[in-house]
């Protein structure tokens, strides 16, 4: 028995033995014109391998596990820099000349196959913006991404709640056609959605269904943001920005380790008002004045090199006095440019927290993640919104019944387990599990006041109410390998088996101004289940060193669910369920980088297939949603991507986007008569998107810590529809936008200007007529410093 512990002791040491002789030892210089840089930062992506180079420029990371990994190169006066290597066993040796690389595009990764991986080796259409970028383009809203990233569009009513459309896939209910992740964790739906941004370290869009490893809601595509997250360094910033229509925004964070290698802390805070664009003419008064405040706050704990665990934090809140600014009608909308005539003030408060923890175990073989989080969001309406859009007292949507009814909470969970995050394998892969559980009780009233009989109500002074309970649970297996066939040709495939169930109760009372509660609708409930599989394949060839071309397709699924009512009519039988949403994507593509890494060219072509369309119509004065599986709808198009930087200090960006999407198929009751709109087009797509950007920065001779910069964007944006009858339209229009500023080493004092020619246009609108105006220029001063 002793001789078997013996032998066992034997072989674990040798194995210990024989591993600390296949690790690596990485050492070189950086160096500026030839001379060493010191105090320079240099670390490993997403590990715990740092160090700062010493006299000379010299650094060393020891030990370090061979494996492919990021650089990430940080030096005072010089933009980041990112770079891919690859380590061996043993000695690897490596200089990185600053002067060269700052004339070089920058290596940019991105998480799309959620691991890290070169944008211009995914196989994927993707866009990705960086935290400079972020910053250059002035980005503080999701739908800021309008056109900047190739047909996609973005826009809200006045709450800040953003529909948002890519290749023609658009949101068309609460249930997202374009997922949203923040920090790795779904926003599972509108209602528990922060699109407000702050203190972003990278914005990725990928085009088409993602439904393989991001699930529910991703038929058109994923968009995925990353805020910073603390480290070893001591990092931060303050930024002020003021600016007409009495704007003000208010933001800063820290970044700090409390115990080096081992816990560290962040935190980012923003503070921001506006007075409204619009004019109520009733009340002689601004209309959508808002006010918004928002914390994001992280705990990083890492016992040992193997093991991570974060704990975030984040929360929201909106005072919007005003948050429907609408007119009934095209005409009125430009007749009478942002401003309107209503007798309620349609104040809102809109709170919304988020909290996860994820943990990672790092093994030699593998890979063990787990996300666990919660979302919760309270609206309501402080005063009615005004359903009717006038100064009569009509009609008036109500729902503040206190704090038990329209707080919707969602719980989920993923466990995944993948290859090594740095291996050099051939085969690398990924597989997991996901469960959610849902609860959303909604109760919300239309008030009938005493002008009612005006739209043909016989009766006065009350309140329809309307009762709605979801809860649901649902639960996912998914997996995918990318493996490389030969040095040149890699293969993706991927499956993931979705299920769902929801229950929903509904009731119905009417309470007449000073009387007691009738029931209109008892008691009554109804359940669904839903199951759908989304499959993925891909294929990428490496011409060379700077060209790959790829095909890829993909499946992806928008979740079935229950309307609360089956027609319009309330002789209706109420909660008929609509089944889920299918896509399927066909897309070729090619990346190209140029000229010493100087150009970057991606380009590809699309082809989508929608079948069982969920088919959003607004009932009225409700304000419910009606949900019928009534389309067939197909998307082709087309998108290019230029990044450039033509001569030293110039960087030029151009990005175009051409989609036709249009039902094959499409039937409605339109006043109890079919009405077929084949042949229309979809909603809430423009043809045409295009952007194009120039950025020139110039330091000062004498004065080298003193940088000048001006940036000038043109955005063209063309036609769109915004109902299914394609009878509300907005036309091409053109937007331009510019930032005038310095920098001066930590300091940056800049004046903005967006949509300088003041363009009038529609960038919302509703089915039944209520349009709502894009914001009108508006102009401002930033100061910002980094510490």
């Amino acid at each position: 028995m002793k001789k078997k512990y013996i032998i066992l002791f034997l072989l674990v040491c040798l194995s210990g033995y024989c591993q600390s002789q296949v690790l690596a030892t990485f050492e070189g210089k950086v160096l500026n014109k030839k001379e060493g840089i010191s105090g320079a930062s240099i670390s490993f992506v997403n590990t715990s391998y740092y160090t700062t180079t010493g006299t000379e420029g010299y650094f060393k990371i020891s030990p370090v596990n061979p494996g492919r990994y990021f650089v990430h190169i940080k030096v005072g006066g010089f933009p980041d820099f990112l770079e891919e290597i690859s380590l061996t066993a043993g000695n690897n040796y490596k200089e990185f000349k600053i002067e060269e690389l700052s004339h070089q595009l920058k290596e940019v990764i991105v998480t799309a196959e959620k691991r890290e991986t070169n944008i211009q080796q995914t196989p994927s259409s993707i866009s990705a913006l960086e935290s400079k970028a972020i910053s250059d383009a002035k980005i503080w809203d999701i739908k800021d991404l309008t056109a900047i990233v190739p047909n996609l569009y973005a826009a809200h009513p006045g709450d800040l709640r953003n529909v948002v459309s890519i290749r023609g896939i658009t949101t068309s209910s609460y249930e997202p056609a374009v997922a949203t992740y923040i920090d790795g964790v779904n926003q599972f739906s509108l209602d528990s959605y922060i699109s407000q941004l702050n203190d972003i370290e990278r914005i990725e869009v990928l085009r088409g269904p993602q439904g393989t490893l991001y699930g529910r809601n991703a038929t058109g595509g994923v968009i995925n943001i990353v805020t910073r997250q603390p480290d070893n360094l001591v990092k931060g910033f303050v930024e002020l920005d003021y600016g007409n229509f009495g704007f003000q925004r208010y933001a800063a964070g820290i970044r700090t380790p409390i115990i080096a290698d081992k816990l560290y802390f962040g935190a980012a805070g923003m503070f921001t008002r506006k007075d409204g664009f619009f004019f109520n003419e009733f009340t002689n008064s601004s209309y959508d004045d808002m006010k918004l405040h928002q914390g994001n706050y992280f705990l990083k704990y890492q016992p040992n090199k193997r093991l991570s665990l974060l704990l975030n934090v984040k929360h929201q809140q909106q005072l919007n006095n005003g948050a429907f600014p609408l007119v009934l009608g095209m005409e009125e909308a430009f007749e009478k440019p942002f401003r309107l005539a209503q007798n309620r003030s349609s104040r809102m408060r809109d709170q919304t927290l988020n909290v996860s923890l994820a943990a990672k175990y790092q093994h030699e073989n593998y890979v063990l993640n787990s996300q666990t989080s919660y979302q919760e969001n309270y609206r309501f309406y402080e005063d009615p919104i005004d359903a009717d859009f006038s100064g009569y007292d009509i009609m008036a949507v109500v729902n503040d019944f206190g704090k038990n009814w329209n707080r919707n909470k969602v719980l989920m969970q993923e466990f995944r387990l993948s290859s090594p995050l740095h291996s050099i394998s051939r085969l690398k892969w990924n597989t997991g599990i996901y469960g959610f559980l849902q609860d959303s009780p909604v109760k919300q009233g239309t008030y009938y006041g005493s002008d009612a009989g005006m739209y043909g109500s016989p009766m006065t002074n009350f309140t329809d109410i309307n009762i709605n309970s979801l809860n649901g649970y649902g639960f996912a297996g998914f997996g995918q390998i990318d493996y490389q066939l030969s040095p040149s040709l890699s293969l993706i495939a991927g499956l993931r088996y979705d299920y769902e169930h929801k229950k929903q109760q509904i009731e119905g009372l009417v309470i007449p101004d000073g009387g007691e509660a009738l029931v209109t609708r008892t008691d009554t409930s109804a359940s669904s289940s839903y199951g759908n599989f989304s499959p993925k394949i891909a294929l990428s060839y490496h011409l060379s060193g700077n060209h790959d071309i790829y095909g890829v397709y993909s499946r992806g699924f928008r979740a079935g669910g229950i309307s609360q009512y089956a027609s319009n009519s309330p002789q209706a039988a109420p909660l008929v369920p609509y089944d889920s949403e299918h896509s399927n994507n066909f897309e070729i593509g090619t990346k190209n980088t140029f000229a010493g890494k100087r150009i970057r060219v991606n380009a590809a072509l699309f082809y989508t297939q929608v079948r069982n369309g969920q088919i959003p119509v607004l009932v009225m004065p409700e304000a419910q949603t009606l949900i019928r599986n009534a389309a067939k709808m197909e998307s082709k198009g087309v998108e290019l991507e230029l990044l450039a930087l033509p001569v030293k200090d110039l960087e030029l960006a151009y990005n175009f986007g051409y989609t036709d999407a249009y039902y094959k198929d499409l039937t409605l009751a339109d006043d109890e008569v079919n009405k077929d709109l084949s042949g229309n087009n979809q909603v809430f797509t423009p043809g045409i998107t295009s952007n194009l950007s120039l950025q020139y920065s110039y330091r000062l001779p004498r004065a080298a810590s003193c940088q000048l910069f001006a940036r000038l964007e043109y955005r063209n944006i063309g036609k769109q529809y915004f109902n299914l009858s394609n009878t509300i339209y907005q036309n091409t229009y053109e937007i331009l936008n510019s930032r005038l500023g310095v920098r001066y080493k930590k300091v940056e004092l800049s004046v903005w200007a967006a949509n300088i020619t003041d363009k009038k246009y529609i960038s919302y609108a509703y089915d039944f007529g209520a349009v709502h105006l894009g914001e009108p220029r508006t102009y401002g001063l930033t100061v910002r410093t980094n510490f």
